[in-house]
């Protein structure tokens, strides 16, 4: 009788060895591969919702001290757009270079270049981590499904 949250179950290929969960404006877990497993095992609780599988495939380049990801966003067998990931690899507190990697991709993407993300809001001076990487894909993925929902004509 309770309303159900969302989970996403998510993969990284930086990350072979781990999974992350991601709660609908919650925390992220980082569990190890198997926690795949668990969920199926866990099936009676949680619905599987295999119809928005969502994912981003692509090249890693590296530029000096700086690691660029460029992906195709894929639902289903189509392409839904194209996500570019920028880390520069000396710095842990990512608030530090902001600078430096908004000057980094403005020298390729132009006027294209992303504001701040929302993690920066809440990590101040925190130490990055992989699940920060992961709250950002989830955020992309959320718009590029937003953008795809088609809206449902009124009847004259």
């Amino acid at each position: 009788g309770q309303t159900g949250k969302l989970m996403y179950v998510m993969h990284n290929s930086e990350y072979p060895l781990s999974c992350f969960a991601l709660f609908e404006n919650g925390p992220c877990l980082i569990a190890d591969a198997n926690f795949d497993v668990l969920m199926v095992k866990l099936k009676g609780f949680f619905q599987n919702a295999k119809a928005n599988k969502i994912e981003s495939r692509g090249t890693r380049y590296q530029y000096c001290d700086f690691l660029v990801k460029v992906g195709t966003v894929t639902m289903g067998p189509s392409a839904r757009g194209i996500a570019v990931e920028v880390e520069y690899c000396p710095c842990v507190v990512a608030n530090d270079c902001w600078n430096l990697l908004m000057e980094f991709m403005q020298s390729f993407m132009g006027s294209h270049a992303p504001g701040v993300p929302s993690v920066f809001g809440t990590k101040h001076d925190s130490i990055y981590s992989p699940a920060d990487t992961m709250v950002q894909y989830m955020e992309l993925f959320n718009k590029i499904r937003k953008q795809q929902q088609v809206p449902v004509a009124g009847i004259r």
